[in-house]
């Protein structure tokens, strides 16, 4: 009994960017976020590109995603896929019973609570297209004020966190007196520290989407335990 409820207690968070230091990155704030009796460790693709910034990349990212999560089901009670377009989780959710949630879903589901409007922030202008096809899956598609991107390169952005920073704040503020938004989501794994730096700027919410996966897996789990 100890055994599984150290299994069901672990939560897989799975980076499919083939960057280690972006993984420690984002499970440090995913610990941070988990409630007593969860504890998260850390995945990371080796295929995929050090910071998916395309919709190819984004599509060939699922399949390791789906593989890594097949050879840690017995070993954990649940699943974050940390890459903000969701790549592999719906493979993961039709062949395992395992729950799981993905860093996209969670945070718009967070984001449109209350009948709230709500935008995403984000460095990828290359990836525009599915994150717009997010909130259709969802069925939010009326709640959504779309996506602003941050001026400047992704890659060279990540390297120089105060212009990171200072690029999306820009985009966030676009979200609210642009489009209207009343939460704006810092839209990416990779991004997290960020998130969290952004909220005390703006009066609407920002929403870090690891916490939001954090929160909405450990809700799955703690139901799945309870039927």
């Amino acid at each position: 009994m100890g055994q599984n409820s150290d299994r069901r207690a672990r939560i897989l968070l799975i980076n499919p960017n083939s960057n280690g230091a972006t993984t420690a990155m984002m499970v440090a704030i995913a610990k941070s976020a988990a409630t007593d009796g969860f504890d998260v460790v850390g995945a990371t693709a080796t295929r995929a590109s050090s910071m998916i910034v395309t919709p190819d990349a984004l599509e060939a990212a699922a399949p390791e995603v789906e593989e890594i999560a097949r050879a840690h089901q017995a070993s954990c009670g649940g699943i974050i896929v940390a890459a903000f377009g969701d790549p592999g989780l719906a493979g993961i959710k039709g062949a395992m019973k395992l729950p799981a949630a993905g860093i996209g879903e969670s945070s718009m589901l967070e984001a449109a609570q209350d009948g709230r409007s709500f935008g995403v922030a984000t460095t990828t202008p290359l990836l525009k297209s599915k994150i717009d096809a997010l909130p259709d899956a969802l069925g939010l598609r009326s709640r959504y004020t779309g996506t602003r991107f941050a001026d400047g390169d992704p890659q060279e952005l990540m390297r120089d966190p105060a212009r990171l920073r200072a690029a999306l704040a820009g985009a966030a503020e676009a979200c609210i007196a642009q489009d209207g938004a009343e939460a704006v989501i810092i839209g990416g794994g990779p991004l997290g520290e960020a998130a969290r730096e952004l909220q005390p700027m703006f009066t609407v919410p920002i929403i870090a989407p690891i916490p939001s996966a954090v929160a909405r897996i450990i809700r799955l789990i703690t139901a799945r335990a309870g039927n």
